[in-house]
């Protein structure tokens, strides 16, 4: 008795619960701009890019700084240079992806006519 009031229910459950699913209208995306997407693609990757490439140049910066007042102290001196060498490097990576992607977003328009 108890077996059957609990098959019951899970029964039951799980037909409230798939009514809605099953009877529902399927929802298509509305048509969309492509033109809009890529503006706003291309927005996100400057603003990235040009949060990155001010990081690097405060770590430049810092690097330049830690290297000036080092004050011929091996251990410091190291930590500069490869303070500037990383953001240096970091910036450089930046500044790539962020002409790769113009590169990228300009074959794409071309190519699918946007």
């Amino acid at each position: 008795m108890i077996r059957s009031s609990i098959g019951i229910k899970i029964v039951t459950f799980t037909v409230l619960v798939g009514i809605p699913i099953v009877f529902t209208t399927p929802a298509f995306a509305a048509g969309g701009d492509v033109a809009q997407v890529q503006t706003f693609i291309r927005s996100v990757i400057q603003v990235v890019a040009g949060l990155a490439g001010l990081v690097a140049t405060g770590f430049i910066v810092v690097g330049g700084f830690t290297y000036i007042t080092s004050s011929g102290n091996p251990e410091h001196l190291d930590r500069a240079k490869r303070t500037l060498f990383f953001s240096g490097g970091g910036l450089a990576i930046v500044i790539a992806a962020f002409v790769l992607s113009n590169i990228v977003t300009t074959l794409a328009t071309q190519a699918f006519g946007a």
